[in-house]
């Protein structure tokens, strides 16, 4: 009789018999063909540009800025030319004002949406996990923002300025006119533009912020005017002063208010506090989650 197999445990198992033949050695890690190098400020405001151009509000706002400012401008110039009027001591290129004024409401509206809508879509989530530097995401807006509204201002306030000196016969302006109505104008907007970006990331709402900004450009003045009793006299005084539209007059040497600041010191008063919004901006978006 034969004995049968005992049965084998797992571990006494013969292994099978290795097979012959080439074999592939084991691949070794994966090497990107794609160069890796650290991120940059330079790349967050490529990013940031993409951002900006290639959304509508940006097209829509800028747009209304430029119509704002070249048609408020020629209408006033049409006026003034079409009732022959003299403008006396008045400067020309004062007729530019009106139509700033009302294009700053433009800027204000961009400025807030460049980071409060983000906040809206949820987009900031991916655009801090793109880059975890909240203080490189923040200066990119800042930097790419602030340059684009500049650059427009200035050609645009140029251009009106421009043309209202060929319809209108006046006083030939000075060159320093035409640098604080021009590149003066062009400055003091777009930081302004900046404080409204601040307000926004404090604010992480489109609407709240810029009506907030709102306020903040027009409350002032609006009060004043209904300040009639002779104890608000002092502070009247200071509304009107340090008003936003009588700042903003100042580069076309004229003002809404009978003294203030002159010159170039509303862009001074306006750096310092979009100094300090930025920062606490800054500190607010580092802080909290989003």
């Amino acid at each position: 009789m034969t004995t049968p197999p005992t049965p084998q445990a797992p571990s006494q198992r013969q292994a099978p018999a290795p097979q012959h033949g080439p074999q592939t050695a084991p691949a070794g890690p994966y090497t990107s063909p794609i160069p890796v190098r650290r991120a940059t400020l330079g790349d967050a405001i490529a990013s940031e540009w993409t951002k900006i151009r290639s959304v509508r509000s940006t097209m829509w706002t800028l747009g209304v800025m430029i119509v704002l400012l070249i048609g408020i401008g020629l209408l006033a110039a049409l006026a003034v030319n079409a009732v022959d009027s003299d403008l006396g001591s008045t400067p020309v290129l004062s007729l530019g004002f009106f139509g700033v004024l009302l294009g700053s409401i433009c800027v204000i509206t961009l400025g807030v949406m460049t980071i409060a809508s983000e906040y809206g879509t949820g987009m900031i989530r991916t655009t801090l996990t793109a880059c975890p530097s909240r203080a490189r995401v923040l200066g990119a807006k800042a930097i790419v923002f602030f340059l684009l509204t500049f650059v427009i201002t200035t050609v645009t306030t140029a251009l009106v300025a421009v043309l209202q000196t060929a319809l209108i016969d006046g006083t030939a302006p000075s060159g320093g006119e035409w640098l604080q109505a021009t590149v003066g104008v062009g400055l003091y907007i777009a930081t302004l533009g900046l404080l409204s970006l601040a307000v926004g990331a404090l604010i992480r709402h489109s609407a709240g912020a810029i009506t907030i900004m709102i306020g903040v450009v027009l409350l002032p003045l609006v009060l004043a005017m209904f300040m009639f009793t002779d104890s608000l006299a002092d502070l009247r005084l200071a509304l009107f002063q340090y008003s936003i539209p009588s700042q903003l007059s100042a580069f076309y040497s004229t003002s809404v208010a009978e003294s203030g600041p002159s010159g170039w010191d509303p862009l001074w008063i306006m750096l310092g506090t979009t100094a300090v919004a930025m920062i606490c901006a800054f500190v607010t978006l580092d802080r909290r989650d989003v």
